[in-house]
């Protein structure tokens, strides 16, 4: 039952039935913040941006055409394409600031990983994108924190998975932009999602 001071993920997990790696990040920040009603829609949060930089070359490719919002139908169309699952690793929350900082974030209930890996039967690898996401995924799986850029392998139930740890896409995480999507772009060319073709 939840709580009167806490949050329940707003969102459903996106699952592209062929996905072959699974985003997690920790919680969607406040609605206020919201762009679109999708992952990562804080204006200010450069994940898609990122996107943009690893597969297109350029950070703008996923804004609208007035540059205050993202192209949401083009990201779930784009993600399907490739394989790329998102979900977060908090189901229930307690912002004890009020704001979308992690550092400041309470997980009461985690994600049910066995849950969602049953959705996607050929997931064979799972980026974190961030210290609490990376927390509360150990905590879950039998790993070794891998270091930023790079990846951890174990076994989960019967399943192989490679766990990568990724940098923040959050601009208060102290990485230039560029140098962010160089370390996705590696990682998409690890899981053979190299080319945008």
């Amino acid at each position: 039952m939840q709580s009167a001071d806490t949050e329940i993920h707003p969102l459903p997990p996106f699952l592209p039935e062929k996905a072959k790696l699974l985003m997690l990040g920790s919680f969607p920040p406040p609605m206020a913040r919201w762009k679109m009603p999708f992952f990562y829609p804080n204006f200010q949060n450069d994940m898609w941006r990122i996107f943009g930089v690893a597969f297109f070359g350029d950070s703008d490719h996923f804004l609208t055409d007035d540059r205050k919002s993202f192209r949401e139908a083009e990201i779930r169309s784009f993600l399907t394409e490739k394989g790329i699952a998102l979900w977060d690793t908090a189901m229930e929350v307690r912002r004890q600031k009020g704001n979308a900082s992690d550092k400041f974030l309470e997980i009461i209930r985690p994600i049910d990983l066995s849950a969602v890996l049953a959705q996607i039967p050929d997931c064979h690898a799972i980026a974190v994108t961030g210290q609490k996401a990376m927390d509360t995924l150990a905590s879950i799986v039998n790993i070794q924190e891998p270091a930023v850029g790079s990846f951890e392998e174990t076994v989960y139930g019967e399943r192989r998975l490679r766990i990568y740890r990724m940098p923040s896409s959050s601009r208060a995480y102290p990485k230039p932009l560029t140098e962010k999507a160089a370390v996705y772009r590696w990682m998409f060319e690890e899981e053979g999602m190299g080319d945008n073709k």
